[in-house]
């Protein structure tokens, strides 16, 4: 096996620093179709199938036109300030806390595999792991910002040229993730704000756990089997493509479930389980992989541009502290 270049080393605070800046770079191109899965996510929420009935968004590219026909650029570009906010939060933990979570889950369970140094060796099930763990603590922090990110993407107050209401779901207007953080916890205290936390662990976890091993593993694949040249972008482009389609698979059902948590007014669903329950029961097993597509054109880019920013990122993170 070659011995390829090692990312450089940062501090925790440094990770979270890079993780930031690279998921606020990605989420400025990827708002859009952010927003489209959402709204196909809660098309049809809790009515039964029927092939004859009319959908406002047929598939993702549609939808686009759909909403910028509509709402124009700043429509598909709502709760994009929630999102920076979330990103930060989010990717900052996931990203630095892995390295971290990497190095004690190998130090408690395989210490002899450590050098002084060095980063912990690669090892999958360690790997899942602190994907899992730094996924969840983002996803735990940053809970609030998803839940107003969510309803202030589902909101529309239009309509088309046929006077038929583009909006989806039930509608929560907010005119900025301040207020919306405000009215919530006026509203329903801090309980209010962690809406779906659950939810948002079991998603994030799913994603988290998936995407930083896959990427890693199809990028030590392809630099050892010299598909590419090591330093090529086509190295990062391939193992983010690779990672994307994993998170895709494995991150919708609960995807969806979340969105629909997220944005009731508190009526639909008492929790977790029964959003699962009543959508299996009225939509179908399918239902789960609604904005699939959406889903798979989001987090394809999104975990392609992240992981590249971030790459960009650390060593930039790395020359500051270095003069430090």
């Amino acid at each position: 096996m070659s011995k390829h270049k090692e990312t450089p080393q940062v501090s925790t605070a440094g990770g979270f620093v890079a993780g930031a800046l690279a998921a606020c770079g990605a989420v400025t191109f990827t708002n859009p179709i952010e927003l489209i899965k959402t709204r196909m996510q809660l098309q049809g929420e809790l009515t039964k199938v029927d092939k004859n009935a009319v959908k406002i968004y047929k598939n993702p590219f549609q939808a686009f036109g759909v909403i910028y026909k509509n709402e124009g650029l700043r429509g598909l570009q709502k709760g994009l300030v929630a999102g920076y906010f979330y990103q930060i939060g989010l990717n900052g933990c996931r990203f630095g806390f892995y390295e971290p979570a990497r190095y004690n889950l190998t130090k408690l369970f395989n210490p002899t595999a450590l050098k002084e140094g060095e980063k912990a060796p690669q090892s999958l099930g360690i790997n899942v792991a602190a994907g899992f763990i730094s996924g969840t603590a983002g996803a735990t922090i940053a809970n609030p910002l998803f839940l107003v990110k969510t309803r202030m993407q589902s909101y529309s107050a239009v309509k088309n040229a046929s006077g038929q209401s583009v909006a989806v779901g039930q509608q929560t207007f907010y005119r900025s993730p301040f207020e919306g953080l405000k009215k919530i916890f006026k509203a329903e205290g801090i309980k209010g704000l962690f809406r779906g936390v659950d939810a948002a662990i079991l998603r994030t976890g799913a994603g988290s756990s998936t995407q930083l091993p896959s990427y890693f593993y199809a990028k030590s694949l392809v630099i050892d089997n010299h598909i590419v040249a090591e330093d090529s972008i086509l190295v990062h482009l391939i193992a983010s493509s690779v990672a994307g389609l994993a998170v895709a698979v494995m991150m919708n059902p609960w995807d969806v479930v979340l969105t629909r948590v997220y944005n009731q007014k508190g009526d639909l669903y008492s929790g977790v389980g029964d959003c699962i329950v009543k959508t299996v029961k009225t939509e179908g097993i399918t239902a789960f992989y609604k904005g699939f597509w959406a889903q798979l054109f989001r987090i394809g880019p999104h975990s392609i541009l992240s992981l590249m920013f971030m790459e960009q990122s650390v060593k930039l993170v790395a020359q500051l502290e270095s003069y430090l």
